[in-house]
């Protein structure tokens, strides 16, 4: 990924999955995901390396800003319920273990620039009350 010096791409789109800085969330198909901040920062953070593995240490460092290893499984819980999150789409191994340990996206990343329609239509629709985020039913 590849971007003019000092500019921070808006949107990412990490395979089928649309990541959007400005909403905190991640489309596909195009329905929101509703992820949690941390799983949103999580999905993030993979998708700023796509493909490369980031070990355990890295990932509780950059998302949740910790200089220490917790003796919690935090960081597999959130994987857990981002892929459980993506299975709903058949995508639930765009994030992967790697057998070398941590995790990765196993996708190609292409930023999206601000200003480009399918910014300015999910701008629209903030603007407007969000109608199409429905919120998502238990059961």
């Amino acid at each position: 990924m590849t971007l003019p010096a000092g500019l921070m791409p808006r949107q990412l789109r990490a395979g089928p999955v649309l990541l959007d800085l400005f909403h905190r969330d991640a489309k596909l198909c195009d329905r929101w995901l509703y992820l949690h901040p941390r799983e949103f920062g999580l999905l993030w953070r993979l998708a700023e390396t796509p493909r490369t593995a980031l070990s355990r240490r890295t990932l509780l460092s950059d998302v949740w800003r910790l200089r220490h290893e917790p003796e919690t499984n935090t960081l597999e819980v959130h994987v857990f319920r981002l892929r459980r999150k993506l299975s709903a789409y058949g995508v639930e191994r765009l994030v992967v273990t790697d057998p070398a340990g941590g995790y990765r996206l196993d996708a190609e990343v292409t930023p999206i620039l601000p200003h480009t329609q399918e910014c300015e239509a999910l701008d629209r629709q903030a603007m407007i009350g969000n109608g199409d985020r429905e919120e998502p039913q238990t059961g």
